[in-house]
């Protein structure tokens, strides 16, 4: 077999890997030691995260024709890829949560959602809160004034206007 074709089934999986993802952020990990790898990857597959180390001439193969072209750019060094197929923003942040332990690695650049991220853009990108915690806020904003209008209303209710008690205690004496 030429390596060629030892070398296709690798290529495929990147492929798969990638396909209808919402995010591929590209993470330079040279130096990160074992503890901090370890940690890394379990909170990215506790988040449905995929992250794989593969060959960067096997990654350019797979990346090219498609959405995630503009990171062949990126490829040299020790690189890896994590996968996010739910929500566009988990691996970033997760990542960027790690980066304060381990300073040596970087987030070099992304793409979520067809849009291509510089590494400056995948940090900005980090700081947007999940999907959940945003329709969280969201829900918090709509029922806030509905909650401050009930209390108001409780309130009102609950007071007896003193102009009232006063007029009916106004015949009984007479």
């Amino acid at each position: 077999m030429a390596k060629v074709e030892l070398k296709q089934p690798i290529v495929d999986e990147i492929s798969a890997n990638v396909k209808d993802a919402q995010s591929v952020v590209l993470v330079n990990y040279l130096g990160i030691n074992v503890a901090g790898d370890t940690s890394l990857r379990k909170e990215l597959r506790e988040s449905g995260v995929v992250y794989k180390v593969y060959k960067n001439t096997l990654m350019k193969r797979a990346f090219q024709g498609t959405d995630l072209e503009p990171l062949c750019e990126h490829l040299f060094g020790a690189n890896a890829i994590a996968v996010s197929k739910d929500d566009p923003v988990a691996a970033a942040r997760i990542i960027k949560k790690h980066l304060k332990n381990n300073p040596t690695i970087s987030m070099v650049a992304a793409v979520a959602e067809g849009k291509y991220y510089d590494a400056a853009g995948v940090t900005a990108l980090a700081d947007i809160p999940s999907r959940d915690e945003l329709l969280g806020r969201l829900l918090g904003s709509i029922q806030s004034p509905i909650t401050n209008f009930a209390r108001v209303l409780k309130q009102i209710a609950e007071k007896q206007p003193e102009g009232e008690g006063a007029a009916e205690a106004a015949p009984a004496e007479a």
